[in-house]
């Protein structure tokens, strides 16, 4: 895409383009870390949940808050706010020594992707014309998608010959190095700041203590199962919060979150297919690795490759689906991209002991091929129409929301899959026969939520009408 002077909208992008860069790079390295990190202080594995863990909650609970903040301060100081923070949490995450410490950092690194997150796509939906606002999604997805693809497996070298703390280094380097480029490209914040007296900091609490515990729920039901008084207690505490956030928002004269925004049916709608599909990416490479080791032990090469596989689709469906809402009613692009995660899903019905590479990789692209549209196109629905003063409340609720997807799918299609193996291998029956059997049955109840969620997208409103884009 050309940057030239006769599209501005573009060059004052390009802040926003390398932050989106760091995000995505930083968390591709990262992605090997958790493993690394338990391996190298000799800690059971699952504490790798724990830390990221700290960096989901952060990330989405903080979302809204710091949209709001990049409302009332500017674009340009929230983004270098959280670049800044961002690199602070790297440098802690490197120098960790015991998982409190991690966690701690990882969930401070969290606090800076949600300052970033809702600025860029605040800018996508200010300056970007009107009808090229799902192209500047599709970029947006494109950047930080592609910037996951290699991250893995550099990580994962820089980790086999210098360990992860060289690699924790290497992503304080760059997240520097970015830091100074946006200082330099940053054009003039074209926002009027407004008075700090407007911010809503009770609501802000509320807002944190709530949907941190929310995301605390599907991790502490996998991990000590519902029944359990861990469990019970982030129960009892998430409703005594939401009670506080109720009361505190409708008090507030400037809310966190804008019931106006969230009623609308563009919102809810959109939110509740999210809900339904989007976890469906991380819950599938997970399940599909565990499947690979109980059914051919020594194919490493999905296993390997999972992540990147995934995230190729997710470039190239961004790129090519999203822009088409620019032009096609959004609402009928979601429909068949939606379709296009349910092939991959498919796929999996296909499965058996011996599947080739050709196979798995193909459901994983797929699948990625059809959620990089939707996350473009959900984008370009929830956010058409927003004032460009409340831009960053809002996309940081939408982000918000669409973080919460992804965790909470994960926690109801990892655990489908991994318990079903457990239950027919105490039935008496073998590891690959357990995989196949379950691996099909996943697919076909992921089927059913795609098939809802293509029915819940129908009844979204239409974005465009006979004159144009609809306010």
């Amino acid at each position: 895409m050309e940057i030239s002077s006769s599209k501005p909208y573009l060059r004052g992008f390009v802040p926003y383009a390398l932050a989106a860069f760091l995000v995505g790079a930083v968390g591709g390295f990262t992605a090997v870390l958790g493993p690394a990190f338990v391996s190298d202080l000799n800690l059971p594995y699952n504490n790798t949940t724990w830390t990221a863990l700290a960096m989901a909650a952060s990330t989405a609970a903080f979302a809204p808050i710091l949209g709001k903040l990049g409302d009332v301060i500017g674009r340009k100081a929230t983004l270098l706010i959280g670049i800044a923070i961002f690199t602070l949490g790297n440098i802690l995450t490197a120098i960790a020594p015991s998982l409190f410490f991690m966690i701690i950092a990882r969930f401070i690194v969290g606090i800076g992707s949600a300052a970033i997150a809702p600025v860029v796509m605040s800018y996508i939906v200010t300056e970007f014309p009107r009808e090229k606002i799902a192209k500047g999604f599709s970029l947006y997805m494109l950047i930080s998608s592609s910037a996951v693809i290699f991250g893995p497996t550099l990580g994962g070298l820089l980790i086999e010959f210098y360990g992860w703390r060289a690699m924790m280094w290497v992503c304080v380097a760059i997240s520097a190095i970015i830091f100074l480029l946006c200082i330099v490209t940053h054009r003039k914040d074209s926002m009027l700041f407004k008075p700090l007296t407007d911010f809503d900091g009770i609501g802000s609490v509320w807002v944190l203590i709530f949907f941190t515990l929310m995301l605390c729920l599907p991790s502490f039901g996998q991990n000590f199962g519902i029944r359990s008084i861990w469990f019970l207690i982030i129960l009892i505490a998430s409703v005594i919060s939401f009670i506080g956030l109720f009361f505190a928002e409708k008090k507030a004269t400037n809310p966190i979150l804008s019931w106006k925004f969230m009623k609308r049916k563009k919102f809810f709608l959109s939110v509740l297919a999210l809900f339904l599909t989007q976890g469906l990416m991380q819950a599938n490479m997970t399940n599909i690795i565990v499947f690979i080791n109980y059914t051919q032990p020594d194919n490493t090469i999905i296993s390997s490759y999972a992540i990147s596989i995934m995230y190729i689709g997710m470039s190239l469906g961004s790129v090519v689906l999203g822009p088409l809402a620019d032009r096609i009613e959004p609402k009928k692009v979601l429909a068949a991209s939606l379709t296009l995660t349910g092939v991959g899903c498919a796929i999996m019905l296909l499965f058996t002991a011996q599947t080739s590479v050709i196979i798995l990789a193909a459901s994983l692209g797929i699948l990625g091929f059809g959620l990089g549209g939707n996350a473009a196109i959900f984008m370009k629905v929830v956010l058409s129409g927003v004032p460009a003063e409340t831009a960053g409340v809002g996309t940081g609720t939408y982000g918000l929301f669409r973080d919460l997807a992804a965790p909470f799918g994960v926690a109801i299609f990892v655990p489908l899959f991994t318990n079903r193996v457990t239950n027919i291998i105490s039935s008496g029956k073998g590891e690959i026969t357990a995989a196949v059997n379950s691996i099909k049955f996943l697919a076909v109840a992921e089927i059913i939520c795609v098939i809802a969620g293509i029915a819940i997208v129908l009844f979204l409103p239409k974005i465009y009408n006979k004159k144009g884009e609809k306010a």
